[in-house]
């Protein structure tokens, strides 16, 4: 239409030309036959010429809205995207922005709850205390009754002493029945505090208060207090406190609350009921992390390795002396086997971080003896921490995992200190990582529902389990049928014979799970420690990785936006455990003495620190199901 309307118009505009110049012809007699047509031609021609310039124009122009029109409509679609992806993320962040308000409400009301028990279990232990007081004075006062009757009216007496003696027993259940009670709720507080510290994700600490040994006697100048003199002492199962003694000023006591807090007369035994349920969480399908923390000489091998003391002879004597490592590889094959035979599989890993360098304590040179290879520490894309070519020696046992440990133990680094005569250079993981087949849920349904379709073909009734089918002989007396041993409940024909094993059609993949048992090496003062040369940069190196580990915890309770786990690679090695998805059990040695309280208190604040990580929930590990 448009092509049509200008060449109407450039018609029209040569017609007014054509007239024109014939009418200037006119009034200058010019001859109309000279060079007319010439003219003509001329101007025809140049007409024809613009005509073309202006399609070729229009088609540009046409060409040119057609790519604004598809620019258009382009820039429409990505703005109704961004729109609908604007929508999503503000509903998405609504949703995730209520959720943690449900979280916060149910986590306030649990603490809330916590507080509720706490309160009551201390009016409860003052209830047992002042009730447990007046018994044993009332048992007191009806013991000397009892001999005054007994010695003065024997014969005439006697109902009155048994009525005595029932009173007394009687008072005595009592107690029986408050300690009980007492008992029953501390174990809810206990299990309330874990159900909080799970919901929030916090890492468990443990605090060890150690005996006073022979090294802590040293001679100190000056009117301050004795180096030797106690300042460190847990004063209930959960509280420790430190008594700062300065001189020329009034005492301070510092209080640190902790999970769980053990005394000096605590044993070995006590210390690992306590991390005993974490075990148990490892076959459960939980990673499982127990790192022991402390200064130079404060417990942490003897709480992880145990000790082996030439005075001691008796075995019983010796496993009580066990650390947390052999203990939990005993209560690990233990519940082992309980399990299906050939569920669960073993294999152990022991490394070690000297001087910010990470060593295969199981590594072989080419005569196939240990030589402690270097080894590098790299992020996959998952973001988990992984060690190349670390080597795992598959187990059977604790025995086992014990020799392998005990074996490589003498390739770990040592030095003698002013503080302690064995003092490790180096820390040391060892790791024991189970690889579960056990079957799941998902699969006993459906081998549960195959069963029952081909019950339901049979013609006569009968009754099954998981394992067999049995044929109903009797439909007098159904009852006794089910309740038949297999010796008495004979299959008459081949299609009631046991049933086959379970379909071959699903297959498991096993999945793997990780217990870590980490002995830190301890942190110390050059000045008090005396150690120079070598052992000066190993020092170094020591308390550089124990800094970093605790601007990482410092990071994790802060919430910042980086977390600093490539400072050291003792944080990079343990990055999965600190601030993954495994449960982590940090467990604080400290000493008593006056001599080490700067130590004891950076600990004791480190732990505090630790305590305040609020990180991502356990995740459980669970097996796939592959259905072919």
């Amino acid at each position: 239409m448009r092509r049509k309307e200008v060449r109407r118009k450039i018609f029209l505009y040569l017609l007014n030309l054509l007239s024109g110049f014939l009418f200037y012809c006119r009034q200058v007699k010019m001859p109309l036959f000279i060079n007319r047509d010439q003219i003509f031609a001329h101007q025809v021609h140049l007409l024809e010429h613009k005509l073309r310039s202006k399609e070729e124009r229009i088609l540009e122009l046409e060409t040119e809205n057609a790519i604004l029109h598809l620019r258009l409509a382009d820039c429409l679609g990505k703005l109704r995207h961004d729109h609908e992806e604007e929508t999503k993320a503000l509903n998405h962040h609504q949703h995730q922005r209520e959720v943690q308000n449900e979280t916060r409400a149910g986590l306030t009301k649990l603490l809330s709850g916590v507080q509720e028990v706490k309160q009551d279990l201390s009016e409860v232990f003052a209830v047992y205390v002042s009730f447990a007081t007046e018994l044993e004075e009332q048992s007191k006062q009806l013991l000397e009754k009892v001999e005054q009757v007994g010695s003065s009216q024997k014969g005439h007496r006697g109902d009155e002493v048994q009525d005595l003696q029932a009173r007394v027993a009687a008072l005595e259940r009592s107690l029986e029945e408050e300690k009980e009670r007492c008992r029953a709720e501390r174990q809810r507080r206990k299990e309330l505090h874990n159900t909080v510290v799970e919901l929030r994700g916090n890492i468990r600490v443990h605090c060890r208060v150690r005996p006073v040994l022979s090294f802590d006697h040293v001679q100190t100048s000056g009117p301050g207090p004795a180096s030797s003199e106690e300042v460190v002492c847990a004063i209930s199962d959960d509280t420790v406190m430190v008594n700062c003694l300065k001189t020329g000023m009034p005492v301070q006591n510092k209080m640190f609350e902790f999970e769980r807090v053990h005394g000096p007369e605590d044993s070995q035994d006590t210390v690992f009921d306590e991390v005993k349920p974490l075990i148990t969480s490892l076959l459960d399908g939980y990673n499982v992390c127990i790192m022991a923390y402390g200064q130079t000489g404060s417990g942490k091998t003897h709480t992880m390795m145990g000790s082996n003391s030439p005075e001691v002879s008796s075995k019983t004597q010796q496993e009580a002396q066990q650390g947390i490592i052999p203990k939990a590889a005993a209560e690990l094959f233990q519940l082992i086997s309980e399990k299906p035979a050939e569920s669960h599989t073993v294999e152990v890993s022991v490394m070690e971080v000297y001087n910010n360098d990470v060593f295969d304590l199981l590594a072989k040179d080419e005569h196939g003896n240990a030589s402690g290879q270097r080894r590098d520490v790299i992020t996959t894309s998952s973001g988990t921490s992984q060690v190349p070519s670390l080597t795992y020696e598959p187990v059977c046992s604790a025995s086992e995992v014990m020799q392998i440990i005990n074996s490589i133990l003498k390739l770990r680094a040592h030095c003698p200190t002013l503080v302690h005569t064995e003092s490790s250079r180096s820390h040391l993981i060892v790791t024991l990582t189970i690889s579960s087949k056990s079957p799941n849920a998902l699969a006993l349904a459906r081998r549960l529902q195959s069963a029952k379709k081909d019950m339901q073909r049979c013609a006569q009734k009968e009754w099954w389990s998981p394992r067999c089918r049995r044929a109903n002989l009797s439909a007098r007396y159904p009852s006794e049928e089910l309740l038949a041993s297999p010796a008495s409940s004979p299959c008459p024909s081949p299609s009631l014979s046991p049933c086959p094993s379970p379909r071959p059609s699903i297959s498991q993949t096993p999945f793997r799970t990780k217990l870590q048992l980490v002995d830190l090496a301890g942190s110390e003062c050059v000045g008090m420690s005396g150690v120079t040369g070598a052992a000066l940069w190993e020092v170094s190196c020591i308390n550089r990785s124990l800094s970093a580990l605790s601007d990482v915890l410092g990071a994790l309770a802060e919430q910042r936006p980086h977390i600093p786990y490539r400072n050291s690679k003792l944080t990079h090695l343990l990055q999965d455990a600190i601030g993954g998805d495994a449960k982590l059990l940090v467990m604080l040695c400290v000493s008593p003495t006056q001599r080490f309280i700067t130590e004891s208190l950076q600990s004791l604040g480190l732990g505090t620190r630790a305590r305040q990580v609020q990180k991502e929930l356990p995740r459980r590990k669970s097996n796939t199901l592959k259905v072919k």
